[in-house]
């Protein structure tokens, strides 16, 4: 009788360890998925928070109507996470470049880190807009309910929310310097 393993695993991929299975993905790969996690995660972050503002701005509303338009700075900082990630999206796909023809002679170790600098940098700004974006979120949330019970309380709350948009803009700038250092070898 034979195992799982032995039916599926005809070819010595099956036994290679961890390093093998991440040198064997392109680096075209990791830099695309880098831009994919970017992009995705910061989308992510400002629709979660635009629905924790949105939501709590409705139902305050409903006691204080007063505070809809001027609450809405709370919708505007919560999406300019996803325009963080649409910024870092456009920078590191203009880092990329075309596969070689030849691949013999080609860089592939200068290749594989420019894949997994832009792979690291697009994730870590996705991750640094999906935090910037749900805080920015939670801050505006309160925001609208403290306004509706003390409007003396707009301003002060409105500046937790710019500090939590500054996660944001920190996560941005660590990632414009991570891509600073992926160059692809030139074909």
């Amino acid at each position: 009788m034979t195992s799982s393993t032995e039916v599926f695993c005809t070819n010595d991929l099956c036994n290679a360890g961890w390093p093998e299975v991440l040198t064997h993905m392109s680096p075209w790969g990791w830099a695309n998925l880098g831009i994919g996690f970017a992009l995705g995660l910061s989308v992510l972050g400002a629709g979660w928070g635009i629905f924790l503002t949105g939501s709590s701005i409705m139902g305050a509303a409903v006691k204080a109507p007063r505070i809809r338009s001027k609450n809405l700075v709370s919708v505007i900082f919560c999406e300019a996470t996803a325009i963080y990630g649409v910024i870092m999206a456009i920078i590191l796909t203009n880092k990329i470049q075309d596969p070689p023809e030849d691949i013999e002679s080609y860089e592939w170790t200068t290749a594989f880190f420019a894949g997994y600098a832009l792979f690291c940098g697009g994730l870590g700004v996705g991750l640094t807009n999906l935090a910037s974006g749900i805080s920015v979120g939670v801050a505006g949330s309160a925001c609208a309910l403290g306004d509706a019970q003390d409007a003396s309380l707009f301003v002060k709350i409105l500046i937790v929310e710019i500090f939590a948009s500054a996660l944001g803009i920190f996560g941005i700038i660590v990632g414009i310097i991570q891509s600073n250092v992926a160059d692809f070898p030139q074909v």
